[in-house]
């Protein structure tokens, strides 16, 4: 049974940090591209950042480089996302998910996503 599951979402102030884990089984953690994606109230789900299989690459939407680093233990089957200088557009429901990059571009399976955490920057 395919689980990744979410932690360390909250309540944080504009200019703070967060770090987001999402823990996984049931699945060949190594093997997977992973990402993490957010949603706002009333806004389309958005890509935030993916990591190849290794660590080796990473990719960022325009609107948190330089903020967020995601990196990965495949040790552990965990996912990370720290999340820096955290501003009120920040606000979202971030998702953790598996897939694959083609041509460096990240595409999720759709039935390997976790069940979400809430993410509240205060100004």
């Amino acid at each position: 049974q395919v689980q990744l599951v979410e932690s360390g979402g909250g309540l944080v102030q504009a200019g703070g940090s967060l770090r987001l884990s999402c823990a996984t089984s049931g699945f060949t953690f190594s093997s997977y591209s992973m990402g993490w994606s957010r949603q706002a109230p009333g806004k389309e789900r958005e890509f935030v950042a993916s990591i190849s299989s290794t660590g080796s690459s990473r990719y960022y939407a325009d609107s948190v480089k330089g903020r967020f680093t995601i990196s990965r233990d495949n040790a552990k089957n965990t996912l990370y996302l720290q999340m820096d200088r955290v501003k009120p557009g920040d606000t979202a429901v971030y998702y953790c998910n598996a897939g694959y990059h083609r041509g460096g571009i990240y595409t999720p399976r759709s039935e390997y996503w976790g069940q979400g955490t809430q993410v509240t920057v205060s100004s």
